[in-house]
């Protein structure tokens, strides 16, 4: 809104309308544009040509809109602001008399560059202003194969409504994004299509880096990513050639990439934790001796010079280029921050309430599930070793019978998945096990864990070898029920960043990206509905590709699946559904909530009980997501059979379907996409997923995952058994025992260091309930159903604010005293300034 009233009161349109010029006998449109120099590369724009299309009169020649005369980009204002240049151009665009309304603005950049168009406005008779969608990329004329870039007017149309001067420019532009399919993709190529994840081995480097290829199979099945057209490796066809250079500049569409401030930010904290990881692993042995050394980690601010090795170190590790760009701007601390989690009780972390309670509200809060059946089950029919008598003494007064009927018992479950890969993992110094835990629902909603069973593969045709370690307060059972939990939490931080994180948001979301470039127009009102909340993803999930769960990446260092990790991953997608991504369908399919007959009630459930904090906060956020969605969807639909009849959104809902998610096209939870309450449900789920579901699992890595001692990646050694020399060792010393266990120092700081990095803001956040681009599409309906999302979205924060000072909700804070605040919207932080705030959703998947 800021903007649109921001350049509506610009004098230049204000005080000017259609003029006719004598000289010629033609009619001036006058119009304004600006242009954004926001790096080096950049320009201002000067010299390009601009002309505009009629949306109303029809050019017979061409069956498209009439066409103004060329005007040209010159002498234009600039002014620099936060290292930014802008600059202003009034243009004069000559038209015929009978020339119509302006609809579409094409432009030629005939320069060796690119430029960032910000906003481009005309103002015809009536003082009436008429802005154009922009927020682009214009690249050489000459480079993008003498395409000239076209931007629609912000009036949105469905397919059969599309005045008819603009039909063809629809259809053009729509093909013009697609491509042919062939060809290595150039930095300024606006191109979209899809690929499989081809490009996570790099078997030129040696055998050890062949990986599958992920999608295209039944063993291997997986969503679709951003094609680049790299020609294959040499040492395997199958697979896609790997940059040569250590940079951030894989292919994406330009108008998908970081704009140049965010990618300095992005730099900045990078080299940041870089720095951290460099000081820290040149501090003893790799070989931890004490819980101090890990304590010693964290520190207040410390100043740091860099010079020597270290700074020899780093630029080794960062392009140089780069390095020059933002070592100016990096805090030069020697140690990490304090995480949360510390901050205000260092020991809250080994409590048994505060394990039970970061299931509910702490980054993986959606694995959690009500038990259905007494002993746990496999899906194969295997029955858990977890015993009555295990359990019935910490229930309360209960029998597991009543417990179970009053849905009292819950489980984490980390088994079924894992068991078959276990053979391939437990080797080079990683012990894992298949983990259940059970636990109890108290009387004031908090959880008492139970029991947890650890699972061990038998021999080939055996069954498999399970162990049940219950609650301890003294001794050596202490210790060992406290190497059970740090078991469970290992195997919840790999699901966490391989399912919950990057799989079940980042890569299930980029085909949605692709489909919508391809198949919805710039003009359709859907398109500008989920624009904001594709913003940076196809970037981020690039450079995830490049640096974090390609081989050798960061992931494959500190994650216990180690190679296997995306296989892992893949394997999980086999049990994905689309459908069962919107909050209300997650939390009844884990019985976490129950049906409510209530017909009031917009999510159609109520959940199992009020004290889940990811739950309860989710509802709301889903509830005001699905407000706004509908309100806007009801706008431009007026019936069932107008959602069945617009060809953009079928084929866009086909491609998702059979191409994007093509593995899944024979599943049939699918939408059908025959109502317009399926089209709801569908972009309510999306923007859920691309949104808050994100926010939720990304954004407290650090407060929770930076300190190894709550939650860490992998396991050296078992837990020992009586009668044996791990046994006599383990009642040697419990606390070095323990050590040994958790990963190396090395592998410790590189977990810390890429929890700091993902778990940061960037200045340019735009969040849930705010708008980059100006709000009107020449509709004041949907300005005030925004306002009226907006206005939900702040009284969300307010009974946030509120439940988290309520004492009697416990898992909101619990004995860390930490806030839950990751479904916060944060919708006032108009000019952020990043950071790891623990709070805000981001309208989009931007790191």
């Amino acid at each position: 809104m800021q903007h649109q009233q921001h350049h509506q009161g610009r004098s230049s349109l204000r005080d000017c309308s259609s003029t006719s010029s004598p000289q010629s006998r033609h009619n001036i449109i006058k119009g304004e544009i600006i242009i954004v120099q926001s790096d080096k590369k950049s320009g201002s724009g000067r010299s390009a040509s601009i002309r505009i299309y009629s949306c109303t009169e029809v050019d017979p020649k061409t069956g498209k809109g009439k066409l103004s005369e060329q005007a040209y980009l010159k002498r234009g204002k600039t002014k620099t602001s936060c290292g930014e240049r802008t600059t202003t151009y009034d243009v004069k665009f000559h038209v015929e008399p009978n020339f119509g309304t302006p609809g579409a603005l094409v432009i030629r950049n005939p320069k060796n560059n690119r430029f960032f168009l910000k906003y481009a406005a005309v103002q015809i008779q009536n003082s009436q202003i008429i802005q154009f969608d922009c927020y682009s990329w214009v690249y050489s004329f000459k480079k993008t194969k003498n395409f000239d870039r076209i931007f629609f007017s912000n009036t949105k149309y469905l397919p059969s409504q599309t005045p008819q001067a603009l039909m063809k420019l629809r259809k053009e532009e729509l093909g013009s994004l697609r491509g042919n399919g062939s060809g290595e993709r150039k930095e300024w190529d606006r191109i979209y299509d899809y690929d499989y994840y081809s490009d996570l081995g790099d078997p030129d480097k040696g055998p050890e880096h062949k990986r599958p290829v992920l999608g295209g199979s039944a063993l291997l099945p997986y969503p679709r990513r951003g094609r680049t057209g790299r020609p294959s490796s040499n040492a395997d066809p199958l697979t896609e050639s790997r940059p040569c250079t250590t940079n951030l500049d894989i292919y994406v569409p330009p108008d998908e990439r970081f704009s140049p401030k965010k990618k300095s930010e992005f730099i900045s904290n990078s080299i940041q934790a870089a720095l951290h990881f460099l000081i820290l692993e040149g501090k003893g042995s790799n070989h931890l001796e004490s819980f101090d050394e890990i304590h010693a980690m964290f520190s207040a601010n410390e100043s740091l010079v860099i010079e020597g090795s270290l700074k020899e170190k780093l630029k080794a590790m960062v392009p140089n280029e780069l390095y020059k760009d933002t070592t100016h701007a990096i805090k030069k601390t020697l140690k990490f921050p304090l995480p949360q989690i510390l901050a205000e009780n260092e020991f809250a972390w080994k409590d048994d309430e505060e394990f039970g309670r970061q299931m509910l509200a702490g980054v993986n809060p959606a694995r959690i599930q009500s038990l259905e059946v007494f002993p746990p089950q496999s899906k194969d029919g295997a029955v858990s070793s977890i015993k009555s008598s295990h359990i019935e003494h910490n229930l309360d007064g209960l029998t597991v019978a009543q417990a179970m009927n009053y849905w009292r018992i819950l489980i984490l479950d980390h088994h079924d998945y894992l068991m078959p890969f276990l053979s391939r993992i437990n080797t080079n110094d990683v012990c894992i096990y298949a983990t259940r835990t059970l636990l109890f629902l108290k009387s004031d909603s908090t959880l008492r864990p139970l029991a947890i069973e650890l699972s061990l593969p038998g021999s080939p045709r055996g069954n498999e070898i399970n162990r049940v370690l219950v609650p301890a307060s003294q001794g050596e059972a202490a210790a060992l029920w406290h190497y059970a939990k740090a078991h469970v939490a290992v195997n919840d931080s790999v699901y966490h960043q391989l399912v919950s994180h990057w799989l079940h948001t980042h890569a299930v979301v980029e085909p949605f990206i692709i489909a919508t470039r391809r198949q919805l127009s710039l003009m359709h009102p859907i398109h500008w509905l989920l624009d904001p909340h594709f913003k940076d993803t196809m970037h981020a999930n690039a450079l995830a590709r490049s640096k974090l769960i390609n081989s050798g990446g960061i992931f494959e260092k500190i994650l216990f699946s180690a190679e296997i990790s995306m296989q892992l991953s893949a394997e999980l997608y086999k049990e994905w559904r689309f459908d069962e991504q919107a909050l209300p369908a997650d939390l009844l399919k884990r019985g976490m909530a129950l049906q409510d007959p209530d017909p009031d009630n917009p999510t159609g459930i109520q959940l199992l009980f009020q004290d889940y904090p990811y739950g309860a906060d989710g509802l709301e956020i889903w509830t005001a997501v699905q407000a706004w969605v509908t309100d806007f969807c009801m706008l431009f639909y007026a019936d069932d059979a107008s959602v069945r009849s617009d060809e953009e959104v079928q084929a866009w809902w086909s491609e998702i379907r059979n191409v994007g998610h093509g593995d899944k096209r024979n599943e049939t939870w699918w939408y059908q996409m025959t109502s317009r309450k399926d089209l709801i449900q569908a972009l309510t789920t999306l923007i859920w997923i691309a949104s808050a579901l994100h926010a939720s699992v990304n954004f407290g890595q650090y407060a929770y995952n930076g300190y190894p001692l709550n939650r860490t990646t992998l396991c050296r050694r078992f837990i020992p058994q009586e009668g044996t020399f791990e046994y006599a060792e383990f009642l040697g010393d419990p606390d070095k025992y323990y050590l040994n266990m958790l990963p190396e120092r090395d592998k410790m700081i590189l977990g810390i260091a890429i929890a700091e990095v993902l778990s940061k803001h960037t200045s340019d956040e735009v969040y849930l309930g705010q708008r980059l681009s100006p709000l009107s599409i020449k509709n004041e309906e949907i300005g005030l159903k925004f306002e009226k999302f907006n206005r939900e979205l702040r009284n969300i924060e307010k009974r946030i604010e509120d439940k988290n000072a309520d004492a009697k909700l416990k898992n909101r804070q619990g004995c860390a005293k930490m806030p839950y605040m990751l479904l916060y919207p944060d919708t006032s932080n108009v000019e952020s300034k990043g950071g790891s705030t623990g709070k805000g959703i981001p309208n989009s998947i931007s790191i």
